[in-house]
């Protein structure tokens, strides 16, 4: 007997096609659906999405189940796109799998997924959801090294009740063996990577094409003496290394870093188009213990109450960060960490959580 029909989406990665195969196995009546989300420059220098539609014909016809395509490109340029260029046009580094999860795939797709008749949606996300006391929360995934819940955090109660999460207690290194057991052949397919439904290119390239490059001056932040130019502020993002093109020896009474370290970017002015560097990996200016943050989203609509001991995520690849919450309104919230963070980045989103569960979190002001 059918557990009722679900619709996954399918990405034409391992992650999501192993979903989809659980589900089926389970017992469950599923349907794949593939998002064609970006059309600008969908070429086959930079666009993967044809041969990803390849690969999901090829898993569901392995599998046994049928697939719909559906584009949203529409809808990712207004919902996700235009506020990725505003974010950066105003100096800030947006995170767009964040926009992408709770403005795509869990709004457009599952709109679009419950008018297919469907009772439940679910990902290839590392992620869990369960139902616990009358509300339903969001969990770490088992596979702490994938987890993918911090770029979840805005999802809420009506959209986790329609969610499963299949991989949310499997290893990725099991999901592959699962996959290659059952003879699909994107079993050892890459990890995509790059900006959401976009993908990799390069980047300053990209960003140049939406937003023309501004040249200005890059100055050192503890004496204001120019070091070089910058093509554009957004171009630049906190912490920064790579990119800045001021190598040179540090003169002799500055502070921070040693005659070789290299160059950091610490801060941006955003009217006088000025970026500022400093030298040094451990800098003072790189480190915080407090940030505010705003746009928030609570999972549980409930807010974090204010001086108990929680972990948070100032950024994806980084360790939970022993914190608490000093204050919270409806319109922002000041977390204070117990030890400094390095390089806390405007626009990006800090996560909290409670042991595995997360409880939403907000932007980085």
């Amino acid at each position: 007997m059918s557990k009722g029909t679900v619709v996954v989406g399918l990405s034409g990665g391992v992650d999501s096609s192993v979903a989809a195969l659980l589900l089926k196995q389970q017992g469950w009546n599923v349907i794949g659906l593939f998002m064609k989300n970006w059309e600008d420059d969908d070429t086959e220098e930079y666009c993967s999405s044809r041969q990803d539609l390849v690969d999901v014909m090829s898993v569901t016809d392995r599998i046994g189940i049928d697939v719909e395509v559906v584009n949203f490109s529409a809808e990712y340029r207004e919902r996700v796109f235009a506020e990725f260029l505003r974010e950066y046009k105003a100096g800030r580094t947006p995170n767009p799998d964040v926009l992408c999860n709770s403005e795509i795939k869990f709004k457009a797709f599952l709109d679009h997924a419950m008018q297919m008749g469907a009772d439940k949606i679910a990902t290839g996300h590392y992620a869990g959801v369960r139902e616990f006391d009358g509300e339903f929360q969001l969990l770490k995934a088992e596979d702490g090294t994938k987890d993918q819940s911090y770029f979840l955090y805005r999802l809420n109660q009506a959209q986790l009740s329609k969610t499963l999460f299949p991989l949310a207690n499997i290893y990725k290194r099991e999901v592959r063996k699962i996959a290659e057991a059952e003879n699909l052949h994107v079993a050892a397919k890459k990890d995509s990577t790059g900006i959401c439904f976009i993908g990799e290119r390069p980047f300053k390239d990209f960003l140049s094409t939406y937003l023309p490059p501004n040249k200005g001056e890059i100055r050192r932040l503890d004496d204001g003496k120019v070091m070089g130019e910058h093509d554009g502020l957004m171009y630049h993002t906190l912490g920064q290394r790579k990119g800045l093109h001021i190598g040179g020896i540090k003169e002799k009474g500055q502070p921070g870093g040693s005659d070789h370290d290299a160059w950091f970017v610490a801060g941006k002015d955003m009217e006088k188009n000025v970026l500022y560097v400093v030298q040094g990996h451990d800098h003072p200016a790189l480190f915080n213990s407090s940030l505010v943050a705003e746009q928030l989203s609570w999972i549980s609509n409930r807010p974090p109450h204010p001086h108990w001991v929680y972990t948070a995520k100032p950024r994806y690849r980084t360790t939970d960060q022993a914190c608490e919450v000093e204050r919270v309104d409806a319109e922002s919230c000041q977390i204070n960490f117990a030890e400094a963070q390095w390089a806390l980045t405007p626009g990006q989103s800090v996560v909290l959580y409670e042991s595995r569960v997360c409880l939403g979190g907000g932007v980085i002001r």
